[in-house]
């Protein structure tokens, strides 16, 4: 199989997604890349430039000619980055090393536009992140419903979750519709809810905030957050 397929196999593992996704993300027709695995037959440029364009956090000479490393270097520097402890009750496997795309959330809208979607516009930067669980992405915290564990402007590390795989208690950035209109963003802890099965716990750090019970068929999005970061600098 050339470098290219192999690129794109590794690609959509690594993004947790499938390859019928992967096409759908590049504007490919389903089966265009999944026969081209198969059969290890070329493909048409415009799909790699798709691909560059989509995914702009892996090298284009590793996508090409398979030479490492496999993504680009962040332009943060590690010194400048700081893990906040959020005391999480769950454990996770570490890695020694990883680059996690911070998305713009003023463009994306929402989680679900994030999850759903890897355009290039929406994303600000790549950060190096050391030592932390694995992340599908980042977004700045806003607000003060968290404080003090977050502050405005800390980067919230999280992965794609689902309610089957809810761990009680623990925090979660949320995608809630409000109404037919209009959706909001939320950093919460979740909780069982008292009401009913229908309904969860939404919880917050600052005690000023009441806790509130949604319905879960008003959650468009979830995602588990694995690690929070406070990026020092000095102007």
């Amino acid at each position: 199989m050339n470098n290219i397929l192999k690129a794109m196999e590794k690609i959509a593992e690594n993004e947790g997604i499938t390859i019928t996704k992967l096409e759908q993300n590049i504007g490919a027709s389903k089966g265009v890349l999944s026969r081209a695995i198969s059969n290890n037959s070329d493909i048409q440029s415009k799909w790699l430039l798709n691909l560059v364009e989509n995914y702009p956090r892996y090298r284009t000479d590793w996508i090409i000619t398979g030479a490492e490393p496999m993504l680009k270097k962040s332009n943060v520097s590690d010194a400048d980055i700081v893990p906040v402890k959020v005391n999480r009750k769950t454990k996770d496997k570490i890695y020694e090393e990883q680059e996690v795309p911070l998305y713009d959330i003023e463009v994306a809208a929402g989680l679900k536009d994030i999850l759903d979607n890897t355009k290039s516009q929406r994303i600000l930067d790549m950060i190096r992140i050391p030592g932390l669980p694995k992340c599908d992405g980042a977004l700045p915290a806003t607000g003060d419903s968290m404080y003090p564990l977050l502050k405005a402007g800390d980067l919230v590390c999280f992965r794609r979750a689902s309610f089957d795989s809810i761990f009680w208690g623990e925090m979660y950035i949320l995608d809630l519709q409000i109404d037919d209109w209009d959706t909001i963003l939320t950093v919460k802890f979740i909780q069982k809810s008292d009401i009913g099965e229908d309904y969860v716990k939404l919880v917050s750090q600052n005690q000023h905030h009441q806790p509130k019970d949604v319905r879960k068929d008003q959650i468009r999005a979830i995602a588990m957050v694995k690690a929070t970061i406070r990026i020092n600098s000095m102007i």
